[in-house]
C-alpha cells in the first residue's frame, strides 16, 4: 500500500511516496517516487491549478470599462448630479446620476442607443468593476429619469461638472477658444421643439432640423470649461453676443489672479455689440478673424512686406528642407470697430497653391458650360434665345460651383444676321482674387503680444475643431444623428456627450503625461486597445465559485494600466500599485 514517507537530509526534509509489499515474508520498498521538499510539492499543486481544464469560460471586455468607472471614481459625477437632482420618494432603481454616468461612459467607449445599451453592457465586465442591474439600463427607464430634469438643473450639473475637472486639473487658464457646431435630427416638421430648427448645416443636411453646441475650451489643454445649447437657426455672433456675459462669469471663475485673458474665436462670431462687450471688460482681451472681402486693399499688400515667422510650424518646414512653404506675416494697425487693433496679415504658401489650383479647375469648368450655352445660342434653341435668360444661367452655374460671377464678361449680338454670343475673362478680378488666395487677417486688441503669439493663439484654434469633430466621429461620442423628440432629453443627451468628450480629453491628459509628441496615445487608441483586455470567469469541477483572471496585458495596456496605479500581476490579478 502507497504512502508518504519522510526523509531528512543535512537537516531539510524531503518526501516520497513508497509502496512497500511482502516479499519472502519480509516488508520490501518495490516502488518509490521523489516528490521533493515542501516548497516543491506546493508549487506543483499551484501549477496544477493553472494548469487544469475549467468546465466552462466565459469571457468580457474588462479594460474599457474600468478606466470609466477609475475616472468616475475622480469626477464623482453621479454624487454631483444626484445632490442637484434626487432620489423622488418612493423611486427605486439606479439613480439619474448612475443613469447619466452609464450613458456617458457607453458614449466614451462605443456609442449605442438607449434600446441596446443593456445588451451592450451584458458583454462587458461592468459587473465585475461595479454592481449595476441591467435590466434597468433599458430606453424606457431613461425617459422617465431624464423627464424629471430640467433646463436649469441640465445648466447646473453642466457648471458643477466643469468646476470638478478644474479642481482635477488646476491650471487657471489664460487663453481661451469659443466656437461653435450643429448637429443634424430627423425630427419631424410637426414635432414641436424650440431647439431643432432648419439652418445652415455644417454637414451639407440643410433640409433637416438641427440644434447647436457651443463650447468654450482651455487653450493649453483642450479641455472644456463651459457648453452652451442652442437653436440651430441661431446666427454665431448673435448666439456669441447672448451668451459673453455667461462667459464673463465662467473665465473669471476659473481664473482668480488679476492676470488678464484672451478668448480667441473665429470671424463668424464678429460683431460690432460683441467686440464692445469685450472692450468694455478690463481682464478679457480677444484674438478673431476678419474677412479679406472687408479689407482687400489691406489683404492685398505685396508679399515683400511680409517676413517668415518663428513658431514650430516654420521650424519644422525649415528642418524638412521646405523653407519655401513657411508661413509669412505683416502687421499692422487700423481702426476696427470703433478701437485701434492690431492686425496680422498672414500668408500660407502651400494654401494659396492649392486654392489657385482650385480656382484654376472652377474657372475651366465655367470655361465649358459657357461654350454650351454659346452653342445653343447660336442654334436658337427653345429657352435659349433671350440674353438675359442666357445671364441668368450663368449666375446660377456660378453659384453651383461657389465662384462669383465677376471672372467672365459675356456679350450678346449679332454676327451676318445670325445671333452671336462671346464671353472672355476679366484678368483684373482673377488678379484681383489670386493676391488674396493664402491670405489670413488676424485682429486683436492684444497690442504688447509678438506677431508669433498672435498668430500662434489664431492656429491654435484648431485644438476646438478637433474637439468637434471627435464629437461626431463615429468610433466615440457620435452626438449625431439625434434619436430624441422633446428638448428635455436632447438637453441631457448632449450633456452626457459633452462629459464623454470632457473625460476622453482627461483620459489623454493621464495616460500620455507630458510625452514626446511622436509617443502620444489618442483617446480613441487608449480606448480601442483597453477594449481588448478581457476578464475571464473560469468554473472547476468541485469548486463552487468561479475563478476570475485578466488577459496578459500588452505594453500600451500595461502603461495605461499603471498610468492609474493599478497592474497585472502573475496570475492575471489585478493589483493596485503601492505609491
Amino acid at each position: 500500500m502507497a504512502h508518504l514517507h519522510k526523509k531528512v537530509k543535512k537537516g531539510r526534509p524531503y518526501y516520497y511516496i513508497r509502496e512497500i509489499q511482502r516479499v519472502g515474508g519480509r516488508p520490501k520498498v518495490v516502488s518509490q517516487l521523489y516528490l521533493g521538499n515542501a516548497e516543491a510539492i506546493a508549487q506543483r499543486f499551484r501549477d496544477a491549478e493553472r494548469t487544469r481544464k475549467p468546465l466552462r469560460f466565459q469571457a468580457r471586455s474588462f479594460g474599457a470599462v474600468f478606466l470609466a468607472v477609475e475616472l468616475e471614481k475622480r469626477l464623482d459625477t453621479i454624487g454631483l448630479i444626484d445632490r442637484l437632482v434626487p432620489r423622488a420618494a418612493r423611486e427605486k432603481g439606479p439613480t439619474v446620476g448612475e443613469y447619466f454616468f452609464y450613458a456617458w461612459a457607453n458614449r466614451l467607449i462605443a456609442p449605442r442607443s438607449k434600446r441596446a445599451l443593456s445588451e451592450w453592457y451584458r458583454h462587458t465586465a461592468i459587473e465585475q468593476v461595479r454592481a449595476v442591474d441591467l435590466e434597468e439600463l433599458t430606453s424606457q427607464r431613461y425617459w422617465e429619469k431624464w423627464d424629471r430634469v430640467q433646463q436649469e438643473q441640465v445648466e447646473a450639473i453642466g457648471r458643477a461638472f466643469f468646476a470638478r475637472v478644474w479642481e482635477l486639473q488646476p491650471l487657471p487658464p489664460e487663453c481661451l477658444l469659443f466656437d461653435t457646431t450643429n448637429y443634424y435630427t430627423f425630427m419631424s416638421s410637426h414635432t414641436p421643439s424650440e431647439l431643432c430648427e432648419r439652418g445652415h448645416n455644417k454637414e451639407g443636411r440643410h433640409h433637416l432640423r438641427q440644434l447647436g453646441l457651443a463650447l468654450l475650451l482651455d487653450r493649453g489643454t483642450h479641455l472644456p470649461l463651459y457648453h452652451r445649447v442652442y437653436e440651430g437657426n441661431a446666427h454665431d455672433s448673435k448666439l456669441f453676443r447672448r451668451v459673453i456675459d455667461e462667459m464673463f462669469g465662467v473665465m473669471c471663475g476659473f481664473n482668480q489672479t488679476k492676470q488678464r485673458l484672451t478668448v480667441v474665436f473665429d470671424k463668424g462670431m464678429n460683431s460690432e455689440e460683441a467686440v464692445r462687450s469685450l472692450d468694455g471688460h478690463p481682464r478679457i482681451h480677444f484674438i478673431t478673424t476678419y474677412s479679406t472681402y472687408f479689407a482687400e486693399e489691406l489683404a492685398g499688400t505685396e508679399l515683400k512686406a511680409f517676413a517668415p515667422l518663428d513658431i514650430e510650424k516654420n521650424r519644422r518646414l525649415l528642418a524638412d528642407e521646405h523653407g519655401e512653404d513657411r508661413m509669412l506675416a505683416y502687421r499692422t494697425r487700423m481702426e476696427l470697430w470703433g478701437r485701434e487693433r492690431t492686425v496680422v496679415v498672414t500668408y500660407n504658401p502651400r494654401t494659396a497653391r492649392k486654392r489657385r489650383y482650385t480656382l484654376d479647375r472652377k474657372l475651366e469648368t465655367l470655361r465649358q458650360t459657357l461654350l454650351e450655352f454659346r452653342c445653343s445660342y447660336r442654334e436658337g434653341r427653345p429657352q435659349w434665345r433671350d440674353p438675359e435668360l442666357l445671364r441668368e444661367r450663368y449666375v446660377r452655374a456660378c453659384e453651383n460651383l461657389h465662384l462669383g460671377s465677376q471672372y467672365y464678361r459675356l456679350e450678346f449680338g449679332d454676327r451676318r444676321q445670325a445671333p452671336e454670343m462671346s464671353f472672355r475673362k476679366d484678368f483684373y478680378q482673377i488678379g484681383k482674387s489670386e493676391a488674396l488666395l493664402g491670405k489670413n487677417i488676424i485682429v486683436t486688441d492684444n497690442h504688447d503680444w509678438t506677431t508669433e503669439a498672435i498668430v500662434q493663439g489664431s492656429l491654435d484654434r484648431y485644438g476646438i475643431e478637433q474637439q468637434f469633430r471627435a464629437s461626431k466621429s463615429s468610433g466615440h461620442i457620435q452626438v449625431n444623428p439625434f434619436y430624441h423628440w422633446t428638448d428635455s432629453k436632447i438637453r441631457c443627451q448632449l450633456l452626457t456627450c459633452v462629459i464623454a468628450l470632457t473625460v476622453l480629453r482627461l483620459l489623454e491628459i493621464r495616460v500620455n503625461g507630458a510625452p514626446r509628441e511622436s509617443e502620444r496615445l489618442s483617446g480613441r487608441r487608449i480606448l480601442e486597445q483597453m477594449s481588448h483586455l478581457n476578464s475571464a470567469w473560469l468554473w472547476y469541477a468541485g469548486k463552487r465559485q468561479p475563478e476570475r483572471v485578466l488577459d496578459t496585458p500588452t505594453k500600451t495596456q500595461a502603461e495605461v494600466l499603471r498610468a492609474f496605479g493599478w497592474e497585472i500581476a502573475e496570475g492575471g490579478v489585478l493589483h493596485r500599485l503601492t505609491e
